[in-house]
């Protein structure tokens, strides 16, 4: 057929519209239109004063789509059902709001002028997906100290999927480092919501994921032991690394020495506090996206590496919980364990800072 207008493409006996390209497919912008066509459809081309191509380039670009809004729409079968009985009213419009690696994104505006946002995941269930988030949430909320969505529900869709809805937060802007400070601390110096913390074990009541990496929140009496068997040695062993293995191994037999005279109570953690993790709404700083557990209250910084914390922050956050003896070389242990998270999950130059901080404390 003929190009019907400059912006479209004739391909063999088809026509690639680049604005269907780019509403498409996010990568668009930075791959370029015949890399793009070559990602959707499998087929490579040669850009020449025509371009050749196979009829049914634009055909399996359509299917793909057609295929992407079947699939979004039956996510939202069980997730309109469900604000139809437990909300008390219905969805008036619909809009995708991004997604990360795990989960796609969207915002659903309600007749009575609510908003709720959902996230869906069409490979895990429910309680391997949404199950960990759902129960972080209730439990950083419930502390009624810094801003955190309010969640409703999660639950299974179709054979393999889950969802999970919460309050939609309209994020703008960061807050300021001081009222974050604090604030954070608040959280950490609240009771707990769930019975076994009140007791003083550490854990959670569901086992979640950090990134993608399973994380066993089992229940212990001891920090130190469960922070050795659940974090350390359980990183460790995900590698299949013999020199990490042997390191985490050497480590774990001296972890005890780096408590020494340190109360550690259960707080609510984040979990997996960094600067993508944290925003403002209405100018109060907001929390999102966590990985919680009931654990020591420092551990909460071992994303500190990529949060931006400023001095403000810290000074803030212990004027309400002071610095304890040996807190330096124990943010040392707390990085490890999300360095090793991060090259399990990406590999590359996280191996050498791992290995690094691994030999640092074992020397100590």
């Amino acid at each position: 057929r003929r190009a019907k207008s400059r912006n479209q493409v004739r391909a063999g006996d088809c026509v690639l519209d680049p604005l269907e390209l780019r509403v498409s497919c996010p990568a668009f912008k930075t791959m370029g239109m015949f890399q793009c066509i070559s990602q959707h459809c499998g087929i490579q081309h040669r850009r020449t004063d025509s371009v050749r191509c196979l009829t049914s380039a634009k055909r399996r670009l359509q299917a793909k789509v057609q295929t992407q809004t079947k699939c979004r729409a039956t996510s939202m079968v069980p997730v309109l059902e469900w604000i139809n009985d437990n909300m008390g009213t219905t969805v008036r419009n619909t809009s995708q709001v991004g997604g990360s690696a795990w989960s796609t994104g969207q915002m659903l505006d309600l007749e009575d002028g609510r908003k709720v946002f959902v996230k869906t995941n069409m490979s895990m269930g429910p309680e391997e997906m949404f199950a960990g988030e759902f129960e972080g949430l209730k439990a950083m909320y419930g502390t009624h100290t810094i801003r955190v969505p309010n969640v409703y529900h999660y639950g299974p869709v179709g054979q393999s999927g889950s969802y999970i809805i919460m309050e939609h937060l309209n994020f703008g802007g960061r807050a300021s480092q001081t009222e974050l400070g604090q604030r954070l601390a608040m959280m950490h110096m609240a009771e707990p919501m769930v019975e076994e913390a009140k007791q003083g074990l550490f854990g959670f009541p569901v086992d979640n994921t950090i990134g993608s990496t399973p994380q066993p929140n089992r229940w212990r009496e001891d920090w130190v032991a469960f922070f050795a068997e659940q974090r350390i040695r359980h990183q460790c062993q995900l590698t299949n690394d013999g020199k990490i293995v042997d390191l985490g191994e050497q480590l774990i037999e001296k972890l005890d020495q780096f408590f020494v005279g340190v109360d550690v109570r259960p707080s609510i953690l984040h979990g997996d506090l960094w600067s993508g993790n944290i925003c403002a709404v209405d100018g109060e700083p907001t929390i999102f996206d966590p990985a919680c557990y009931y654990g020591h209250h420092e551990a909460e910084f071992g994303m500190s590496w990529c949060a931006n914390f400023g001095s403000e922050f810290y000074q803030a956050y212990h004027e309400l919980i002071p610095k304890e003896q040996g807190y330096e070389e124990r943010k040392q242990l707390y990085l490890l364990y999300h360095y090793l998270n991060h090259y399990n999950l990406f590999g590359g130059g996280y191996y050498r800072t791992a290995v690094s901080l691994l030999r640092g404390l074992v020397a100590l």
